[in-house]
């Protein structure tokens, strides 16, 4: 992505202050750039003449969200491929590379944690079908890593199917953001609400047994007398 310098006060910044909270509460075909001049306290031709059009001013707001999650990510999975010095990594700890930079983010993003939560889920969901062309390059190079670690950990499960199992785990992490709120509003009350790293947790341990399913757990080379002799 081309380096974007965010200005720290001022009209233009109040239009992406403006735009990222509206694109987090109602998505991002549903905002109109009245909508966003109205909020910002500013007039429609603004938008023109600090980014040339309201997909411009889209993919500013994009960027500002999914740039720094995606650096993160790949700084963790480098760490852990030097922690592991050449060895597979731990499914779990792969999953959570993807996970925590989200949780990181919320925390010193603009908006509360659950707008921006929403926020990135409804980008992530655009994925090939509305990215900018810069980010969606940057996101097909970043789960081109993660696929070949997860091959690494689990190399009984051929390509083609290692590609399901972490369409359906991304799947899972898009709904999660968009609708965290969802089962606790289902349950009418009756279960308590949960912190987004409670969250995150089920959602880890749930991804790494999609991933495992049928992959036979690794057991221990040392044999114990029973195996030595026929009792």
């Amino acid at each position: 992505m081309r380096e974007m310098t965010l200005p720290e006060s001022g009209p233009k910044r109040k239009l992406l202050d403006a735009a990222e909270r509206l694109f987090a509460e109602r998505g991002m075909d549903a905002v109109s750039i009245r909508d966003i001049t109205d909020v910002a306290k500013t007039n429609v031709a603004a938008v023109n003449y600090h980014f040339g059009s309201r997909e411009a001013l889209m993919s500013w707001v994009m960027a500002r969200v999914v740039v720094p999650i995606h650096e993160e990510r790949l700084a963790r999975l480098d760490g852990l491929e030097r922690k592991w010095s050449g060895k597979a990594v731990p499914v779990e700890e792969i999953i959570d590379a993807i996970a925590k930079p989200i949780v990181g983010q919320a925390r010193k993003s603009g908006l509360s944690e659950s707008p921006f939560y929403k926020l990135v889920g409804r980008i992530f969901a655009q994925q090939a079908d509305g990215l900018p062309k810069e980010i969606e390059a940057q996101l097909v190079y970043e789960n081109d890593r993660f696929k070949r670690a997860f091959a690494k950990a689990l190399p009984s499960v051929g390509e083609d199917e290692l590609g399901w199992r972490m369409h359906f785990m991304r799947g899972g992490l898009i709904h999660l953001l968009t609708h965290q709120e969802l089962p606790h509003r289902q349950a009418r009350g009756r279960s308590a609400d949960a912190s987004m790293d409670a969250i995150v947790g089920r959602w880890v341990r749930f991804s790494a047994a999609g991933l495992r399913e049928g992959v036979e757990p690794v057991t221990s080379s040392k044999k114990g007398p029973q195996e030595l002799f026929d009792f």
